[in-house]
């Protein structure tokens, strides 16, 4: 189980509608089905994963998150996850402002490319590569950088306030310099 997962799971109410746009195979999903008994859709774009997804009887849509979430109308769930995924996206401001308009609430995670991990690789010349970053740069689907003082800046320029954060790496809560220290960020937030 990835380390985000019990966070995310922190912020959802039992018995809740949740939407994981992105969702991969459904593991997210699954997880929050059977430990929240939360009713759970997915939206994701990838045929294999889709697939997965119905194998594991979850309701899913397959869309392009490029084209927004028009299909789903204002505050349609609970809570709506972004998990790991928005470093894939061209249209991030626009992500952002349509996961806070379909959730009453939301939670976004993402890799932090603030690491000093990642910021010593680029120092020496070559792009990272670590458990958060497990791609070289020459077959990652990652098309944006982020770091947690970036989205923190970008957040309420999109119609988001932030509500909780944590910070984790390989799998432990960081507090002190968390841009630093920290490679997996993970917000909960509602529209402004």
């Amino acid at each position: 189980m990835r380390a985000d997962f019990s966070a995310i799971a922190k912020w959802v109410a039992p018995g809740s509608q949740v939407l994981d746009v992105g969702c991969g195979d459904g593991e997210l999903l699954n997880y929050l089905k059977v430990l929240k008994k939360a009713q759970v859709y997915g939206v994701e774009l990838a045929d294999d994963k889709v697939l997965a997804c119905a194998e594991k009887g979850l309701n899913i849509v397959q869309q392009n998150l490029e084209n927004g979430l028009a299909l789903f109308e204002d505050n349609s769930f609970d809570t709506v996850v972004l998990s790991q995924t928005l470093q894939t996206i061209h249209q991030t401001a626009r992500i952002l402002s349509e996961i806070a308009r379909v959730g009453k609430e939301c939670v976004v995670s993402f890799p932090n490319f603030g690491h000093w991990s990642h910021r010593a690789a680029v120092a020496l010349g070559r792009m990272p590569v670590s458990k958060s970053l497990p791609y070289q740069w020459y077959d990652t689907p990652n098309v944006r950088v982020l770091t947690i003082a970036d989205f923190e800046a970008l957040a309420p320029a999109v119609g988001l306030k932030l509500l909780d954060r944590v910070v984790l790496h390989e799998g432990k809560p960081i507090q002190f310099l968390p841009n630093l220290r920290g490679s997996l960020a993970i917000y909960r937030a509602r529209r402004a």
